[in-house]
């Protein structure tokens, strides 16, 4: 068992910190975040795990990274998607469990991305394909082998997936803290706040699709993935603290989507349906020419499903995340667009994602 690396570090008062989790290869989403919150050389930057893999432009983000850390004080920290790359570069242990069928279906891997510039692009002979990379490209493996686990100061705490506590964490299984599956549904509580990122958080609401960061004062948790790359609609969520002592914590988010003013109030719906990942079994009742009305396997429930959000895989019909949610709204409020439809506009407030029935002005 690999142990977790846990560095703790001296964060002086009065310096900003910022906490961004699951950038998953989206390096415009990471720059339009970083110009929001106008980083700073003066500020505190911990990627809270899951820079690669997933998006198209893991490379690039990865030498973007590698970049601000030497102009900026930046703490970039390992989630299980980061360990797989590194864990390719040190040895063959995966290669037949996982690498020989993830590499040949994901061109956009951060692997790929190397071997594709270095020309050696083939999965065929994966120990010629590590040697390569080896040689290649040893400032981005060494880097890859220097984040840690967990970064612990006197307030707080941050790991990718999450740890059952805080005593003797450099004891912890370091795959275990990276991918942690519904670390809120654990039950743990703690005497310092801990961020984590790796489940996305609108997993953890049957009712509301939502983006935003869960903040739970009581348990000293914070779980700041956003879903970017991963769901539709998802954000990039930036969580930030004045100082280390403090505990005002307030959060901004990217999303890339067209903004809007609402010209129209609504109320919002009651008893709203959110459909998740691993929940998301579906079957079509009556076909529409932009939504369709489906039946919500799992809870027997029915809502109108944007056409392109149905998917049909080897177990059935399924859909993307879909909500039946009505957004509160209050004119002049201001709205991102995620769909418009003839009958009216899926949008995101807040990060919190539903369907709204008034007029729009201003989309930008």
């Amino acid at each position: 068992m690999d142990r977790a690396i846990v560095i703790h570090p001296t964060f002086p008062a009065g310096r900003r910190i910022i906490a961004v989790s699951d950038i998953h290869g989206n390096l415009p989403f990471f720059r339009a975040l970083m110009d929001k919150i106008a980083l700073t050389p003066e500020d505190i930057l911990v990627l809270v795990g899951d820079i690669l893999e997933k998006g198209p432009e893991s490379l690039a983000l990865l030498r973007h990274v590698m970049a601000l850390c030497r102009t900026h004080t930046v703490y970039p920290l390992c989630g299980n998607c980061d360990g797989l790359v590194y864990r390719f570069f040190q040895g063959d242990e995966l290669d037949r469990r996982f690498f020989s069928f993830y590499l040949p279906q994901h061109p956009e891997s951060t692997l790929r991305q190397l071997a594709r510039e270095g020309g050696f692009d083939q999965t065929e002979d994966l120990p010629r394909l590590r040697a390569d990379l080896r040689s290649a490209y040893p400032e981005e493996w060494r880097f890859l082998s220097r984040m840690p686990t967990i970064l612990e100061t006197e307030h707080l705490v941050f790991v990718h997936g999450g740890v059952p506590s805080l005593e003797h964490m450099d004891q912890l299984d370091r795959w275990r803290c990276m991918k942690n599956d519904d670390f809120l549904g654990q039950g743990h509580a703690f005497d310092k706040w801990v961020i984590v990122g790796h489940w996305p958080v609108t997993l953890y609401r049957p009712d509301i699709q939502s983006a935003a960061p869960i903040l739970l004062p009581g348990r000293r948790i914070a779980s700041i993935d956003g879903g970017c790359v991963l769901k539709k609609d998802g954000q990039l969520n930036a969580l930030i603290l004045p100082e280390e002592g403090s505990q005002n914590f307030t959060w901004t988010a990217w999303d890339g989507l067209p903004t809007a003013t609402a010209l129209d109030g609504q109320q919002p719906s009651a008893d709203p349906l959110n459909i998740r990942w691993g929940r998301s079994a579906v079957e079509v009742l009556e076909e529409g020419e932009e939504l369709s009305l489906c039946r919500h396997l799992e809870t027997g429930r029915t809502l109108y499903i944007l056409n392109r959000y149905l998917r049909m895989g080897p177990d059935g019909l399924w859909c993307e995340d879909s909500t039946d949610y009505r957004l509160p709204v209050a004119p002049g409020d201001k709205l991102t667009l995620v769909a418009r439809t003839k009958t009216g506009f899926l949008c995101k407030k807040d990060g919190v994602t539903g369907w709204y029935y008034g007029r729009l002005s201003g989309i930008i």
